[in-house]
C-alpha cells in the first residue's frame, strides 16, 4: 500500500518539484552531466552477457567496503559480470579507477518507478546486493516485482532510526519485505532488522573488517625509513583538531624518556598541517611538514603527514598507532586497518562509531583503550619501552583482524545460493 501511495506521488511531483532540484545539482556540478542519462534508467553500456551480480552503496564509503566482495565474485565466477551502482560524482571517480577487470559502474537511477524500471528491465541482474542504508521504494519494489533475489548486505539500523522506524513500522514491513535476506552489520542491527518486519535475518560480521590493505609506495617508504633510521617513532593517526596539540605535549614530555624520539602525525584532515606545525612549534619543537617536501632530519621533533594516500605507508613502517577522533567526543576513526597490519593500537575513550567492532576487539585484548591523556602518555610510554609487550600486542591485534576478515567467506556463501 505505501510503496504504491510512494510511486504515485513521485510520478506526479518529479516534474512540478524534484526535476527542478536535479536541474539544480546539475548547475552545481553534484550531477555527473555527461552521464545523467544513467540517471533517468538509459545505460550507457551494452549489457554484457551472461551472469550480472549488482551492487549498489550510496558514495564513498559503502563503494570502498565492496571492493574486497566484488574481486571474491569475479575470482569466483570466470564467466560472470560486476555491475556496482553509486549515487556521487566522487564515488563514481574512485570506482573507474578501482574497479577490477570484468566490473563496471552506472549512476544508480532517481527514485522513480519510471527510471527505475527501465534501469531493471535492462539490466535485469541475477542478483542485487545492497549496501546502502536507505530503502529507495520505488527501485525496492521493482527489484521484487522482478523476482531478483535481493540481499541487505552490512545493514546498520542506529538507534535514532530505529526509533523512527517503529513508528512507521508498516512502512519499513513493507520495504523490508523485498528482502529475500538482510545481514547486519551485528548482532544488534540484525535483530533490530527482525523487528522492524525483515523476514529473514542474520550477523556474518562487518564486511569493512576484509577491506584491502591500504598502497604503498615501496620507493617512498625506503625514503621515509632512511631518514627515520634507527630513532624511537610512533604514530598519531587521523587526529583531529585539539588532539594534535595534546600529542605534541605528550612527546616534549616523553622526550626526557626517550631523547631520540620521533612522533608522526597524520591529521584526518590535511589541510590542517600547517596550522599543527604552528601549534606544536610554538611549544618549542621542531616540525617537518610532508606537504612542503621538508624531510625529517636528527633533530626532528614531529613530522607531520599531511598528504593523501599514504597512509598504508605510515601504518606500514609503525609499530604503535593511536587513532584519534577518539581523545574528543567524535567518535573515533577506522582502527582495524592498522591492527591488519600488525600495529599495537591504542584509542581513546570516545570510539562509539566503532561499538561493535571494539567490543570484539577488547574481548579478543586486541585493543588498548585509554580514558585521557595522561594515560596515553603512560602507555605510550609503556610500549615503547617494553618491546616484549608491544610485540605481543601487535600479535593479537593481527590475530584478531585476521579472524575477522573472514566474514567475507561467510557473505561469498549466502551470495552463491543465487548466482
Amino acid at each position: 500500500m505505501f510503496i504504491n501511495i510512494y510511486n504515485t506521488l513521485i510520478t506526479i511531483l518529479y516534474p512540478l518539484v524534484i526535476k527542478r532540484y536535479i536541474k539544480k545539482r546539475l548547475a552545481n556540478g553534484k550531477e555527473d552531466a555527461s552521464r545523467f542519462n544513467e540517471r533517468v534508467g538509459r545505460p550507457s553500456l551494452k549489457r554484457p552477457d551472461g551472469k550480472l551480480v549488482w551492487l549498489h552503496g550510496a558514495s564513498v564509503g559503502e563503494s570502498i567496503s565492496m571492493l574486497p566482495l566484488i574481486q571474491k565474485i569475479v575470482d569466483t565466477y570466470p564467466d560472470a559480470h560486476v555491475m556496482v551502482t553509486t549515487g556521487t560524482v566522487t564515488s563514481a571517480d574512485v570506482m573507474n579507477k578501482r574497479l577490477p577487470e570484468r566490473a563496471f559502474h552506472q549512476y544508480i537511477p532517481i527514485d522513480n518507478p519510471i527510471f527505475t524500471t527501465r534501469f531493471i528491465k535492462y539490466w535485469h541482474p541475477d542478483v542485487a546486493l545492497w549496501f546502502e542504508s536507505e530503502f529507495w521504494p520505488s527501485i525496492l519494489s521493482c527489484i521484487k516485482r522482478k523476482n531478483i533475489p535481493l540481499i541487505l548486505i552490512n545493514g546498520r539500523i542506529s538507534n535514532k532510526s530505529f526509533k523512527r522506524w517503529q513508528q512507521f513500522d508498516f512502512i519499513s514491513k513493507e520495504l523490508l519485505s523485498c528482502f529475500h535476506l538482510c545481514l547486519g552489520q551485528s548482532e544488534e542491527d540484525a535483530y533490530r532488522l527482525q523487528v522492524l518486519g525483515a523476514p529473514n535475518t542474520m550477523c556474518l560480521g562487518n564486511i569493512k573488517y576484509a577491506g584491502f590493505p591500504l598502497p604503498i609506495d615501496e620507493e617512498k617508504k625506503s625514503v621515509i625509513l632512511k631518514q627515520i633510521g634507527n630513532r624511537t617513532f610512533w604514530l598519531a593517526s587521523s587526529t583531529h583538531n585539539d588532539e594534535e596539540i595534546r600529542i605534541a605535549k605528550i612527546h616534549k614530555r616523553l622526550k626526557e624518556k626517550f631523547p631520540d624520539l620521533l612522533t608522526i602525525i597524520a591529521p584526518r584532515h590535511p589541510q590542517r598541517g600547517a596550522d599543527i606545525k604552528k601549534e606544536s612549534e610554538n611549544l618549542g619543537l621542531s616540525v617537518s611538514l610532508r606537504s612542503t617536501q621538508e624531510k625529517i632530519t636528527p633533530t626532528t621533533d614531529i613530522y607531520i603527514a599531511d598528504t593523501i594516500g599514504e597512509m598504508g605507508i605510515w601504518y606500514d613502517i609503525s609499530n604503535l598507532v593511536f587513532i584519534g577522533g577518539s581523545l574528543i567526543p567524535h567518535g573515533g576513526q577506522n582502527f582495524i586497518e592498522p591492527s591488519r597490519v600488525r600495529d599495537a593500537v591504542i584509542v581513546g575513550p570516545h570510539m562509539h562509531n566503532f561499538t561493535d567492532a571494539m567490543n570484539r576487539a577488547k574481548k579478543a585484548d586486541a585493543i588498548i583503550q585509554v580514558t585521557d591523556t595522561v594515560e596515553l602518555e603512560e602507555i605510550v610510554a609503556q610500549l615503547l619501552e617494553n618491546k616484549d609487550l608491544l610485540d605481543a600486542k601487535r600479535s593479537l591485534a593481527y590475530n584478531w583482524a585476521t579472524s575477522e576478515a573472514k566474514v567475507l567467506d561467510g557473505i561469498m556463501d549466502k551470495v552463491k545460493g543465487f548466482v
